[in-house]
């Protein structure tokens, strides 16, 4: 089993920005074109890219799809987009245009009749976001608060054919204070699927401490803020999955 790195790109207006905690208050902005910092995130090796639609979670349409359009269209890394998400349509407008995995978070709580039918539909091209606070599923571009708890919607969707999650614990995200590892695990051995890591990675020792792990289906880890303040390099990172 292979040990991914997912370098991030959250959008907000056109930008490349990072929030603490998902506090839209909270926003620094690191790059003023993300289609560039892609591409720079290729040039350095990236097998994929992680893209978030801040706007589109917010709002709950999408709002800067063209860049990850034109990103899955002119580079070679592949791409997972998540925000604003919301509907069958939304799914196939991003595969339809090269994207190669869709994001489901807020969807997977508020409508789980249609998650099932595009799990079922597009099977492993759907991935579930699943962000917790205090072990509860946080929804709206992490503004709402839900009564499911993580472990428990990991369950149903695992039952539902989910293969893959990406699991986000918000009060970590972008604070580099390192990762929730015991929760992180959790989230594998008690729904058998593979997780992405999400949020407070601060150094390579997160990484390694995280690839540790791979026999419990810990598959890889989104990188975001740590390379943004240079805590470590991409291409750094990136030797971790060998």
């Amino acid at each position: 089993m292979s040990f991914t790195i997912f370098p991030a790109i959250d959008m907000r207006q056109g930008k490349c920005v990072r929030l603490e905690q998902g506090d839209f208050d909270k926003e620094t902005v690191y790059g003023e074109d993300p289609f560039e910092v892609a591409k720079s995130f290729a040039a350095e090796g990236a097998t994929w890219i992680h893209m978030v639609d801040l706007d589109g979670a917010k709002e709950g349409s999408r709002k800067n799809a063209e860049y990850v359009v034109r990103v899955a269209q002119e580079l070679d890394s592949k791409v997972q987009i998540g925000g604003g998400i919301r509907s069958e349509a939304d799914v196939r407008f991003y595969l339809d245009r090269g994207v190669d995995r869709v994001i489901i978070g807020s969807l997977a709580v508020r409508n789980p009749t249609l998650t099932r039918h595009l799990l079922s539909v597009f099977g492993d091209q759907i991935v579930i976001g699943i962000d917790a606070r205090n072990g509860f599923v946080a929804t709206e571009g992490w503004l709402e608060n839900s009564d499911t708890t993580a472990v428990e919607l990991g369950k149903q969707l695992t039952e539902a054919g989910a293969k893959t999650f990406i699991y986000t614990d918000i009060a970590k995200d972008g604070m580099l204070s390192g990762p929730n590892t015991r929760e992180i695990v959790r989230m594998a051995e008690e729904t058998g699927a593979e997780i992405i890591a999400s949020g407070g990675i601060k150094g390579i020792e997160d990484l390694r401490e995280l690839k540790t792990h791979q026999r419990t289906n810990i598959v890889g880890s989104i990188v975001g803020k740590a390379l943004y303040t240079k805590q470590f390099t991409l291409s750094e990172a990136l030797q971790e999955e060998e």
